[in-house]
C-alpha cells in the first residue's frame, strides 16, 4: 500500500443525532476525532440522521519534509498527505532523518488547529491507555500474541505561519473490515467471526481496565495490521469513554438528550435510552458485529431512519434471544455459542465487571463445535455461500449491494462536536 492509495480518513464513524425522537424528548449527538487509517477507502456509514457540522478551521497543507518536534523533543518527518478530515489531515510519517519519507512509512501524523477539540479528546485516551511500553506488559503479562490496540508515539504542538497545531503519530493501518466484509458478500466464515470475537474481547478486556469503553466496535473500526493481515486492530478512539474515573463508576442514569447514540445497527440498549457507555454495553455491541458478520443480517436494519423502532427490536431480542436467531439464522443450523454468548451478556447489570474468559470460552467452544481452533489465522477468503442459511430476500439484496460496490475517492464527514462530560458518581468498579 503506497502513499498514492488515498484512502478515506472519517472521523467520529458514530450516528449523530440532532433534536428528534427519543420518547417525548429529542436525542443528543456525539463526535469525535477518527482512526488513523493510511490508504484505507472508508465505506458509507448508515445513519439515521446527521448533526449539522461544527464550524472549524481546517488545517493548511504541510509540505513534504516539514518536522514536527513531540512533547519528549522526538522528531518525526512528515510524508505524503493521504487523507483529511473536515478541519484535520493525516499524514505518512517517520522518525525524522537525513532520507526523505517513503510510501512504506510505518507511522501517521495526524494534524489539526489546536483550537479545535476531537484530536485533544482522543489524545486523552492514548496518552492514558496507549503507550508501547505499556501495551507490551499487558500483552506479555496476559500471554497474548499482540493487542489489538493501536500505540501511541509521541503528540505536541507545531507552530506554522502564526498558527498553533496539535498533532499526534500512531502506527500505519491496513485496510479496514468493512470493505472486506462488502467484498465477502456481506458475510464472513465461522471460524473467522469466532476469532474476530476472540482479539475483540482481548481488546475491550485492556481498555476497559483502563477506566475506558470504546462504544462503537463495528468493521469500519477494526482495521487490518499494515504488514500482518492477521492481526486486526480497534481504532476511533475519539469518543472512547471514561466510564470509572478514579475507579468511580457512573451511575446508571437515562438522559434523553443522548438518546441513540453511537452507531444505529449495533449500539447497545443503554446508548438507546441516553445512558452512558459501560463494558456490558461494549459486549452487546461485538454480540451484534458478530451476529451480523455470520449472517449478514440484523432484523433492524431496513429501519434504520426510525431510532425508537430499533431500540425495541433490540429489546424484544433481548429479552427472547431465540427471536433474533431465528430472524437472522433461518435455517435449521445456527451458532450456539452465540445464543450463549447473548445469554450471558444478558445477565450482566450496567456496573459489573465482566468475566472475560467466560466469554472467550464460549466463543472457543463454538470453534471447537465446527472442527476448529484458534490459530490466529483470519481467512477473508470469498465462501460460496457463507456458512449459514439466510433469507433469499435478504441473499438477493446483498448480491444486488455487492455489484453495485465501487471505489471512490478520499470521503470525508465532519459529524459534529466533541462529547460532553458527565459527572462521576460513587459506585465503584
Amino acid at each position: 500500500m503506497g502513499a498514492g492509495d488515498a484512502g478515506r480518513w472519517r472521523r467520529g464513524g458514530r450516528a449523530a443525532w440532532g433534536r428528534g425522537q427519543c420518547g417525548n424528548f429529542g436525542p443528543g449527538g456525539r463526535s469525535g476525532a477518527g482512526p488513523a487509517r493510511a490508504g484505507v477507502k472508508m465505506p458509507n456509514k448508515k445513519t439515521a440522521g446527521k448533526r449539522a457540522p461544527a464550524k472549524r478551521k481546517l488545517a493548511e497543507v504541510f509540505g513534504v519534509g516539514e518536522v514536527l518536534a513531540d512533547t519528549s523533543r522526538k522528531e518525526w518527518k512528515l510524508g505524503l498527505p493521504i487523507g483529511q478530515g473536515g478541519f484535520g489531515r493525516l499524514y505518512l510519517a517517520d522518525v525524522n532523518s537525513s532520507k526523505s519519507v517513503g510510501s512504506d512509512a510505518p507511522y501517521v501524523a495526524k494534524v489539526e488547529p489546536s483550537q479545535n477539540g476531537p484530536l485533544f479528546t482522543e489524545l486523552k485516551f492514548y496518552m492514558r491507555a496507549a503507550k508501547p511500553d505499556e501495551i507490551q506488559k499487558w500483552t506479555k503479562s496476559h500471554k497474548l500474541k499482540y493487542l489489538g490496540v493501536p500505540r501511541y508515539w509521541g503528540s505536541g504542538l507545531h507552530e506554522r505561519n502564526g498558527n498553533s497545531y496539535r498533532f499526534m503519530i500512531m502506527d500505519r493501518f491496513g485496510r479496514d473490515l468493512q470493505k472486506m466484509y462488502e467484498e465477502n458478500a456481506k458475510q464472513f466464515s465461522h471460524k473467522t467471526v469466532l476469532q474476530l470475537g476472540l482479539r475483540i474481547l482481548d481488546i475491550l478486556e485492556y481498555v476497559h481496565e483502563h477506566e475506558y469503553v470504546h462504544g462503537d466496535i463495528k468493521a469500519a473500526n477494526l482495521l487490518l495490521s499494515y504488514k500482518n493481515p492477521n492481526q486486526v486492530y480497534l481504532v476511533d478512539y475519539g469518543l472512547a469513554y471514561r466510564y470509572c474515573p478514579e475507579g468511580v463508576h457512573k451511575v446508571y442514569k437515562e438522559d434523553p438528550k443522548r438518546c441513540h447514540d453511537g452507531t444505529i445497527e449495533y449500539t447497545s440498549i443503554d446508548a438507546h435510552k441516553g445512558v452512558a457507555p459501560s463494558r456490558r454495553g461494549d459486549l452487546e455491541i461485538l454480540g451484534y458485529c458478530m451476529v451480523h458478520w455470520l449472517s449478514g443480517h440484523l432484523p433492524w436494519e431496513d429501519n434504520l431512519k426510525d431510532p425508537n423502532f430499533v431500540r425495541d427490536s433490540k429489546i424484544r431480542c433481548r429479552d427472547n434471544i431465540s427471536i433474533l436467531m431465528d430472524k437472522c439464522f433461518p435455517g435449521k443450523n445456527k451458532p450456539d455459542e452465540i445464543t450463549k454468548y447473548m445469554e450471558k451478556v444478558k445477565l450482566l447489570s450496567y456496573e459489573e465487571k465482566p468475566v472475560y474468559q467466560h466469554f472467550r470460552e464460549i466463543l472457543l467452544q463454538g470453534l471447537k463445535a465446527i472442527g476448529q481452533k484458534d490459530d490466529g489465522v483470519l481467512d477473508f477468503g470469498l465462501a460460496e455461500n457463507g456458512d449459514f442459511q439466510r433469507n433469499p430476500m435478504q441473499k438477493k439484496k446483498r448480491k444486488a449491494a455487492a455489484a453495485a460496490s465501487e471505489s471512490t475517492e478520499v470521503e470525508i464527514e465532519d459529524t459534529g462536536s466533541p462529547k460532553k462530560k458527565r459527572a462521576a458518581t460513587s459506585i465503584h468498579c
